[in-house]
């Protein structure tokens, strides 16, 4: 699902002008971000909560060169914990539903890969 299809859903359902729908989305999520970039914790009751956590610093290795070590500094990663709901509606899925939802995914990409040309 996009940031697009999640407009126009709202929007048919609430009766309100996409461009409204869209601000509103927009502004949720910017101030998700803003919120993040400070580093606060950003939660969302019966969704999930966003947070900023410091990876620690490590030694990786470039496949085309294995014995040649490349240092990877430390870092802030966002990571979502999703709420206790969502978490038990996502353990439902048979591999059978995953298989046709990633299969669905695909298609669409695809559809909106070719609508661009």
């Amino acid at each position: 699902m996009t940031k697009r299809d999640l407009v126009v859903r709202i929007s048919n359902e609430t009766g309100l002008i996409q461009q409204q729908v869209l601000d509103v989305v927009q502004k949720t999520l910017d101030y998700i971000a803003e919120a993040l970039a400070k580093g606060e914790k950003v939660e969302l009751r019966n969704f999930g909560v966003f947070e900023v956590k410091i990876r620690k610093a490590r030694v990786g290795r470039n496949p085309n060169a294995p014995e040649t070590d490349v240092p990877i500094p430390q870092r802030a990663v966002v990571k979502f914990k999703p709420g206790k709901e969502m978490r038990q509606d996502v353990l439902k899925l048979t591999p059978e539903q995953q298989a046709a939802a990633q299969a669905a995914a695909e298609a669409a990409a695809k559809k909106a890969g070719s609508d661009d040309i």
